[in-house]
């Protein structure tokens, strides 16, 4: 640990649209933050000026061709230079890192958000893919190795900010959030014919790709319902989730004398990030704030799983437990992948989805080994669906 007073922070995948807030954050408090470890997949132009702008001690370009580039453009800085993911998780694990923001998107997150773990590091959680594909084993690992994890994603924040000062046992439900994405008001016709143009408009937050297109779908609120069973312990049937087109209200929490607390603000994710960095102090931020008589309404919905089935996927993965999401996730990614790419409709993603997860073989009780199997296996199987 360093002696100056100054949590040291290690953003991993820090050219993506959390990373950038994060650095958006921690220029706000140079009193309070210093980066220490900066990675990127490949876009190394935006890490090079990031490790211009904020001196950490080392960045990591996973992509290994682009190792020579990065290195000769920080050649006269203070900072070491690294190439792959063993990189990535060896140097997470060093002792001058107080936390890491695990914000490299998809199942790619997960190695490196368990190395965090193991090294006993406080996680600020921002890949959902890592308890998505396994729940069980990453929650037993913190208990394990005395890693604290603390979300990023603004519902399963708002959810921890709603839990502080109450306790578990007095929790009736967990009522997640959802905008409802660009095709909310759309038929199931015309949901079917949807472009990947028009499901990368987002009405309310800016996200990267693979997330926009996973909130057009809900299958991105599928994923934050299995993230929430393990994150608060919460079995499935005392999850739900709740279309909140304004974004407003971030998530709930209804206790079991009635009463519910809600976490609400902008729509703005640096609010959730500021939140897990700063754990448990508040700390000032140059947000917009609500103005509630200009709110005029605020408007709640079931969601419709006839026009959105992958909400319902992912609860019957949910349901099934052992590597079910783990399959899941995998045949959605590539599901994605193929839809922006245009090779599928919009409508083929569920239908790909479900058909590989029952495909994949089952496994009741997965180690980490069989995580990584059955990713691999259900990626190839999506694939053979796509081809």
């Amino acid at each position: 640990m360093q002696n100056d007073g100054k949590k040291h922070i290690a953003i991993l995948g820090s050219t993506g649209s959390i990373g950038c807030q994060t650095l958006d954050v921690i220029s706000q408090h140079p009193d309070l933050f210093q980066v220490e470890l900066l990675t990127a997949n490949n876009n190394s132009a935006l890490l090079i000026e990031q490790a211009r702008r904020f001196q950490p001690n080392s960045v990591v370009i996973c992509d290994e061709s682009k190792y020579r580039e990065v290195s000769a453009a920080l050649d006269k800085e203070d900072i070491k230079v690294f190439a792959g993911m063993d990189s990535v998780c060896d140097i997470v694990s060093d002792n001058t890192i107080d936390i890491v923001v695990a914000a490299i998107v998809g199942f790619a997150g997960l190695r490196s958000a368990v190395a965090a773990i193991k090294a006993g590091k406080t996680v600020a959680l921002a890949n959902k893919e890592t308890l998505v594909a396994a729940g069980s084993l990453v929650m037993s690992m913190a208990i394990r190795y005395g890693a604290r994890i603390v979300p990023v994603d603004s519902e399963h924040s708002a959810i921890f900010q709603c839990l502080q000062g109450n306790s578990g046992r007095d929790v009736e439900k967990l009522l997640l959030t959802c905008s409802g994405g660009p095709f909310l008001h759309k038929t199931k016709e015309e949901i079917a014919q949807m472009t990947p143009e028009a499901a990368l408009k987002h009405p309310r937050w800016n996200m990267g790709a693979k997330v926009t297109i996973d909130s057009a779908s809900l299958m991105n609120k599928g994923l934050e319902m299995i993230e929430a069973r393990w994150l608060f312990d919460m079995p499935a049937e005392r999850i739900e989730v709740v279309v909140h087109p304004e974004s407003i209200i971030h998530s709930m929490v209804l206790y079991r004398d009635g009463a519910v607390i809600a976490q609400l603000s902008v729509p703005d994710m640096r609010i959730p990030i500021q939140y897990a960095l700063g754990y448990p102090e508040r700390l000032e931020l140059n947000a917009s704030r609500i103005s509630f008589p200009k709110l005029a309404q605020l408007t709640f919905l079931a969601p419709d799983t006839n026009r959105f089935p992958c909400l319902d996927i992912a609860r019957r993965a949910l349901d099934r437990g052992g590597n079910a999401a783990c399959a899941m996730n995998a045949a959605n990614e590539v599901a994605v992948a193929a839809f922006l790419q245009g090779k599928i409709p919009f409508s083929a993603i569920p239908e790909i989805i479900s058909v590989a997860m029952f495909r994949t073989e089952f496994v009741a009780k997965p180690s980490l080994d069989d995580i990584y199997t059955t990713h691999g296996r259900a990626l190839e199987l999506a694939a053979q669906m796509i081809d």
